[in-house]
């Protein structure tokens, strides 16, 4: 995140190219209140194994819990005294980063990353108090890793577990600007970086998977997985896919958004300082090698046109609340306010979909694939609804997120033992209704998976 000065856009178009100005596509999608109260949320995320409880970063130094829609009064944790700024107006520091650990439900492990003393990153474990699942206890921090940062800009602060179980870190360059010590393309530095680390044994801070790509290269540390990167401000991985998607800050000329496949094994260089988006970073003219070999290119970038300045990055969308989102990656721009969607199926095309009006901080996903969009100064969060989705039936869920219930064979909107004798109609009848397991044919092995679904309810 670079949280220059916000500004308003004056929008005409609606396809962005590299370096075009663009605008409102439809204006269906727009956004309804989830949760207000918060002091500049950062990021949000639920924890494994309760998907109505959502964390929030506050940035300078808390995590609030907002369950079943409701911000709880008392803190999850508040170690401001702990955290470097992160108050007011632009500033990057305070806390950035929350991961909670794979086993979170039993182990109670869960990651922080923060600027503190020295003005130093510094990754800490933290537990679960065992007495309130609300609270954590902050006696049981262990530090896990501590990162020297030369100046107070480009932070980073992304974290999450991967599907392989490690735990992913995105970190900024180091600050300035134009990356004065070339940190972020240097391999004996882990700043510019996307680390990987393994978390897994509480009795020792981190140890590197032995397949990381640097692991055992002479000058090289082990803990990075990719590099050439300046300020990834929010990173994600595609909950069906494991792809990476990296939104990372650019200087002057341009914003970009970098892709890394499931299958990679790591070892991408995402050109900063040398390359900036599709182009050469202008500060370094002649630094790109000829013929251009040794970079990983982004799928999409775009300039400073219209206002924008920093861009935000979200998530690839799984819901079924709005349509205009379905199979697209979702990033904002922090200064415009405006939100777009990339279409890996169409060329990476992309298109401005909302206005928000606000310093757009950060994106949020829950278990059914909905987002949500934070307002740093405004301290909101709002959930992503669109006027184009159907609902025939009236009753505010769009016909896209209605689950059928299967049980209900009568359809009579209760389950009950009348369905039974509706099963059995539609067992002598063939009828679909008759399909219980969903195996597209209709047979005995139907009635065992009716008595299921009649016992799970809807």
């Amino acid at each position: 995140m670079n949280m220059r000065q916000m500004a308003s856009v004056a929008a005409m178009g609606v396809v962005l190219a590299s370096g075009l100005a663009t605008g409102l596509a439809s204006g269906q999608v727009s956004t309804e209140l989830f949760v207000s109260g918060l002091d500049r949320p950062v990021y949000m995320v639920a924890a494994p194994g309760d998907a109505e409880k959502f964390y929030v970063i506050e940035q300078e130094g808390a995590i609030r819990i907002i369950d079943n829609g409701v911000l709880l009064p008392t803190p999850f944790l508040d170690i401001d005294p702990l955290v470097t700024n992160g108050t007011s107006g632009g500033n990057e520091q305070g806390m950035l980063g929350l991961a909670f650990n794979p086993d979170y439900e039993t182990s109670g492990r869960f990651f922080v990353y923060y600027i503190g003393a020295g003005s130093d990153t510094y990754i800490v474990e933290y537990k679960r108090s065992a007495g309130d699942p609300n609270v954590a206890d902050e006696t049981s921090a262990r530090t896990i890793m501590t990162i020297d940062q030369p100046y107070s800009n480009h932070n980073g602060g992304w974290m999450d577990f991967g599907p392989d179980g490690y735990l992913y870190i995105g970190t900024g360059d180091g600050g300035s600007g134009n990356d004065p010590g070339n940190r972020a393309a240097r391999l004996s530095f882990l700043l510019g970086k996307l680390l990987r680390i393994d978390v897994s044994d509480d009795q020792v801070p981190y140890t590197v998977p032995a397949d990381n790509p640097f692991v055992g290269v002479s000058g090289a540390l082990p803990e990075i997985w990719a590099y050439g990167l300046r300020n990834p401000w929010r990173t994600s991985f595609d909950q069906m896919t494991g792809d990476i998607w990296i939104a990372d800050v650019g200087q002057s000329a341009r914003e970009e958004v970098n892709f890394q496949p499931a299958s990679s094994t790591g070892g991408e260089h995402y050109g900063w300082r040398c390359r900036e988006g599709f182009i050469e970073n202008p500060s370094f003219p002649g630094c790109t090698p000829t013929p251009p070999t040794g970079f990983t290119d982004p799928v999409h970038d775009y300039t400073h046109a219209g206002g924008r300045c920093s861009i935000t990055g979200g998530y690839m969308y799984y819901g079924c609340a709005v349509p205009e989102f379905e199979g697209k990656y979702i990033f904002g721009d922090y200064c415009s306010g405006d939100i777009y969607t990339l279409d890996p199926a169409n060329g990476n095309a992309v298109v401005a979909v909302a206005d928000q009006g606000f310093g757009v901080s950060a994106f949020a996903q829950d278990s059914k694939g909905e987002l949500y969009v934070m307002d740093l100064f405004g301290g909101t969060i709002e959930k992503f609804v669109s006027a184009s989705a159907v609902d025939s039936d009236g009753d505010t869920v769009p016909d896209a997120c209605e689950v059928e219930c299967l049980a209900d064979t009568n359809g009579d909107g209760v389950v009950s033992p009348a369905d039974f004798s509706a099963w059995v109609a539609a067992f002598n009848a063939d009828a679909p209704e008759c399909d219980q397991n969903d195996d597209g044919t209709c047979s005995p092995a139907d009635f065992s998976a009716w008595v299921a679904n009649y016992n799970a309810g809807c």
